[in-house]
């Protein structure tokens, strides 16, 4: 198995399609609007991925990454414990995290370079291969609805959270 890429977040989320990390690699606009719906300062959401040294504020206090890094393990699925509580409650949170354990499988049968493979598929728009947020609603280079297969997938649980944060905008 390859070495994982620093955007191969232990717990098996795919960093690239994270709104952070693409206001970090090609969108320095996003930032602005990033920062201020989270109450933080620009450079707080700042991310090159969950393996990089530039982290953002959420996932430098990552507490699934500290126990798997001190138990000199790449992803969370290479556990004695695994699926533990704190791997479990994490995922029901949000619904990026609505397929983690089914990704975390596809990597356990077929190694990282085919995982990696997969996720870049999973949020790449059908039209143009742009990789796209979970949370943008069409393709932010073709305007493709939707703009990912995983989005397609779990749109309904992404618009209860898209409508939750617009109203707390609104207030």
């Amino acid at each position: 198995m390859s070495k994982p890429s620093q955007t191969a977040a232990y717990c098996g989320l795919f960093c690239e399609s994270c709104s952070l990390y693409v206001a970090t690699q090609e969108e320095p606009e996003r930032f602005v609007q990033l920062a201020k719906r989270y109450g933080k300062t620009v450079g707080e959401v700042h991310c090159r991925g969950c393996r990089s040294d530039v982290l953002s504020f959420y996932c430098g206090t990552c507490k699934i990454k500290t126990c798997i890094r001190a138990k000199g393990l790449d992803f969370c699925v290479e556990c004695d414990e695994y699926p533990c509580a704190m791997l479990t409650e994490f995922q029901a949170l949000m619904p990026h995290r609505a397929e983690l354990f089914d990704s975390l499988a596809y990597l356990k049968e077929n190694g990282y370079d085919c995982w990696r493979e997969k996720m870049k598929k999973d949020y790449s728009c059908e039209e143009c291969g742009t990789i796209n947020p979970t949370y943008d609603m069409k393709c932010r280079k073709c305007g493709h609805t939707p703009p990912n297969p995983f989005t397609e997938r779990n749109m309904a649980r992404i618009m209860e959270t898209v409508d939750r944060y617009k109203k707390r905008e609104e207030q």
